[in-house]
């Protein structure tokens, strides 16, 4: 017989919209030297070690010594014979609307890197002793400067994690799929260089974890502080490293910003809206401007960048050896913020810059995004804005400034200048595509993908783990050491 008791319907499982004690337990990551497993000196130590460890060679070849690739009958494009992996096109770009502080061009082409599978980009992090920690690998990429640099926990292509190298294994790379959606800290496609790749994204995750994770000798577990203080040191924290940390949500702490939120985004969606910016893939052996040597593609100006070939051998990656293709860059790139307190709140001044690989016309960008040598033939009325307030800053504005590597996996010898600049003298009306917002502002758009460039989010990683330190702890002055 029924009781005649009507069961209640389960609750719903409502939980909270955020974590609000995360950013707290950033902030303590962030303290310099705080609760960390290893000293600081004790990872330079390690890297050095790592670097005399295994073999690393790098070394330029003629394009016909290149085993796994080749030019494309027809097109001309330079592709891996798998099919797989990433292929050199040409790239036909129309500004319609002109330009918007970039230069004076409104159609060039040129040559791109087009990869379109998605990248995993995953830093593992875990509590010890109450402090967050982070897993970085000591990880070697052919472009760079001195070739093995401070990595993510993993950095691989589809490509590279489904085995189309015939390597071994990634390391560690399943906490990254279909990770604990309660674990999960940072997880986001952004965008990487508009002006090299086409329509590049990578997911940056960024996965707490409870479980114990073998010690290997090429990777160490690092506070935020520890990081912060190596971000300060040339060429040391690669670039997909600091993509996933821009990401981290740190807590605003200031009391307002020049521009609400919705006019921020009201701005911005003006921006993309106003820009009409038509980037087409065409054949590799139509690119007018741009000529092949036995050795290089390069710009008949001698400007720009290179399309080269390596031969690589590297003892602790999946594959021993291997060559490809590299875009290297004629000249030291420069990547600036002007920053200046506004009613005692520090904003950037942003540029909502367009470059023909973005997926979606503009990103935030840098104040100053450029490298200065591609400008000094051209008279000053061409020259990108606040390119000389950076370059003529004296020492004592300069509260950041590190020469870093771009991403090495498909660049040679690619480096800018990163630099925070106080500029109190600034406009607070900059012209059209330029605006003040609060690193605050910058990273909430972190959240979503496609609004911060990977220049200005390296850039807000030097700033957020800088800004997260006690007042007394905070670094100021240049960098170089």
């Amino acid at each position: 017989m029924s009781s005649g008791i009507v069961p209640l319907p389960a609750a719903p499982a409502v939980r909270p919209r955020e974590d609000r004690r995360l950013a707290d337990r950033i902030a303590l990551s962030a303290a310099s030297g705080r609760g960390a497993r290893v000293r600081t000196e004790d990872v330079r130590a390690w890297l050095a070690e790592r670097r005399r460890a295994h073999v690393f060679h790098v070394e330029r070849i003629p394009f016909a010594e290149l085993g796994e690739w080749r030019f494309e009958q027809g097109t001309g494009n330079l592709v891996h014979r798998s099919g797989r992996f990433f292929t050199v096109e040409g790239m036909h770009v129309v500004e319609l609307d002109g330009p918007s502080g970039d230069g004076p061009y409104r159609e060039w082409q040129q040559p791109v890197v087009r990869q379109p599978e998605v990248g995993i980009l995953g830093i593992l992090a875990k509590e010890f002793d109450g402090v967050l920690h982070f897993l970085m690998q000591a990880k070697m990429e052919p472009g760079n400067a001195n070739l093995l640099q401070l990595s993510p926990t993993v950095q691989a292509t589809r490509s590279n994690y489904t085995g189309a190298h015939r390597g071994t294994d990634v390391k560690l790379i399943a906490h990254f799929f279909r990770p604990d959606p309660d674990r999960v800290v940072v997880d986001v496609l952004q965008s990487e260089q508009g002006s090299w790749f086409y329509r590049k994204t990578n997911r940056n995750m960024i996965v707490e974890t409870v479980d114990d994770v073998p010690e290997l000798d090429d990777f160490r577990w690092l506070t935020l502080g520890q990081i912060a203080e190596l971000l300060h040191e040339d060429d040391v924290v690669n670039m997909n490293a600091r993509t996933v940390l821009s990401c981290l949500p740190y807590r605003d702490t200031s009391p307002g910003a020049l521009l609400s939120d919705a006019q921020l985004l009201s701005w911005f969606t003006g921006e993309r809206s106003r820009h009409d910016v038509c980037a087409e893939r065409v054949p590799l052996a139509d690119v007018r401007g741009w000529k092949r040597g036995a050795e290089a593609i390069e710009h008949e100006d001698g400007r720009y960048f290179k399309v080269v070939a390596v031969s690589v051998r590297a003892g602790n990656r999946e594959v021993v050896s291997w060559d490809q293709p590299l875009v290297e860059p004629v000249g030291l790139g420069t990547a600036a913020f002007l920053v200046r307190e506004i009613d005692g709140v520090p904003h950037v001044l942003v540029h909502a810059r367009a470059e023909g690989g973005f997926l979606d016309t503009v990103e935030l960008a840098p104040t100053v995004q450029c490298t200065p040598g591609n400008y000094t033939h051209l008279p000053p009325s061409d020259r990108p804005p606040f390119l000389d307030a950076v370059l003529d800053a004296p020492p004592s504005h300069i509260l950041y400034q590190a020469v870093l590597s771009e991403e090495g996996g498909r660049f040679l010898n690619a480096r800018s200048r990163y630099l925070v600049v106080e500029a109190d003298d600034a406009p607070l009306d900059p012209p059209p595509a330029y605006t003040w917002v609060t690193p605050g502002q910058l990273t909430a758009l972190t959240r979503h993908g496609h609004y911060v460039n990977v220049e200005a989010r390296t850039l807000l990683a030097c700033l957020n783990a800088a800004m997260a330190r006690p007042r007394g702890e905070q670094r100021h002055g240049g960098g170089h050491r």
